[in-house]
C-alpha cells in the first residue's frame, strides 16, 4: 500500500529551500556590498564572478558551461587599463618598457592572489572540493576570482565607479614605490648575467602536472648546454621566473 503525503508536506519543503537561497543570497549580497563599498545592483553578475571553472554549471546553450572565466577575461583588461593609465600619470618621464614592467609587477598572479584574500574572496569563491583535492599551493584561483570581480563591477557598475574601485580599495594594497625599486624580473637579470659572462642561458618547460583547473609547470635552466636549476609555477612565464630566482641564488652562493 502507497501512502500519499499531503501537499503542505512538499509546501514546508519547498519553503525550506526558498528561505535558504534566499538567505544565501542575502549574505553575499552583504558580503560583495563591504567590499565594493556599494549595494550590488545585479548581484547574479557576483555570483557568476565567485564561481570558479570546478563548479561550473550547464546552460541551455549545449556545451557551454558558466563560470567565471569570460568575466575574468572582461576584467584583466579593466584592470590592466586602469594601472596603466595610473603608472602613464605617476610617472610622466619614463618609457614604455618601465612602465609595462611595473604593471605586470602589480597584476601578477601572486600579488592578486594575496588582495583577493585579503578582501575576503576566498571566503566566497563557489568551486567543487572533489575536484581540487590536487590544488597547487599557488594556485590562480584566487587571483583569477578577483579579476572576475573586476568584470561583475564593470558590467554592474559603470567604468568610473570600477576605475575608483581599483585605485581606492585595490592599489592602497600595494607599495609602489618599493615594487619599483625591487627588480623582482629574476629572468631579464639572469638573462644579463649570461651576456655579461659571456654564456649562453636557456629556459626549457621540461613537465607540466596537474588537469585542465589546476595546471602546474616545471622550468630548467640551462646554461652553456648543463642543466643548472630548476623551478615551478602555475604558468609558463612564472615557471621560468621561479628556476631563474633560483639559479642566481646559486651563483650567488659561488
Amino acid at each position: 500500500m502507497q501512502l500519499a503525503l499531503p501537499r503542505s508536506y512538499f509546501a514546508t519543503f519547498l519553503n525550506l529551500f526558498r528561505s535558504q537561497d534566499a538567505d544565501k543570497r542575502k549574505k553575499l549580497k552583504n558580503a560583495v556590498a563591504h567590499i565594493i563599498g556599494e549595494n550590488p545592483s545585479n548581484l547574479r553578475l557576483y555570483q557568476l564572478a565567485l564561481r570558479h571553472s570546478s563548479a561550473s554549471r550547464e546552460t541551455v546553450i549545449v556545451g557551454f558551461r558558466e563560470s567565471n572565466e569570460r568575466l575574468e577575461y572582461l576584467g584583466d583588461a579593466v584592470l590592466g587599463m586602469v594601472i596603466a593609465e595610473f603608472l602613464f600619470k605617476k610617472y610622466p618621464y619614463k618609457d614604455e618598457g618601465f612602465l609595462t614592467e611595473i604593471r605586470s609587477r602589480i597584476v601578477n598572479r601572486e600579488m592578486l592572489n594575496g588582495i583577493s584574500r585579503k578582501i575576503g574572496l576566498d571566503r566566497l569563491i563557489e568551486y567543487d572540493g572533489a575536484r581540487t583535492k590536487s590544488l597547487p599551493a599557488r594556485t590562480s584561483m584566487y587571483g583569477d576570482a578577483l579579476e572576475a570581480l573586476v568584470g561583475a563591477i564593470y558590467l554592474d557598475k559603470g567604468f568610473r565607479f570600477t576605475r575608483r574601485f581599483i585605485l581606492k580599495n585595490l592599489l592602497s594594497h600595494y607599495d609602489i614605490d618599493s615594487l619599483v625599486q625591487n627588480n623582482a624580473n629574476f629572468k631579464s637579470r639572469l638573462i644579463e648575467w649570461a651576456q655579461r659572462e659571456g654564456k649562453e642561458v636557456r629556459f626549457d618547460i621540461i613537465a607540466e602536472k596537474g588537469n585542465s583547473h589546476y595546471r602546474e609547470f616545471i622550468a630548467q635552466i640551462v646554461i652553456n648546454e648543463e642543466p643548472f636549476a630548476t623551478g615551478s609555477g602555475y604558468s609558463k612565464k612564472k615557471a621560468e621566473q621561479s628556476a631563474a630566482e633560483k639559479a642566481l641564488e646559486l651563483l650567488d652562493a659561488k
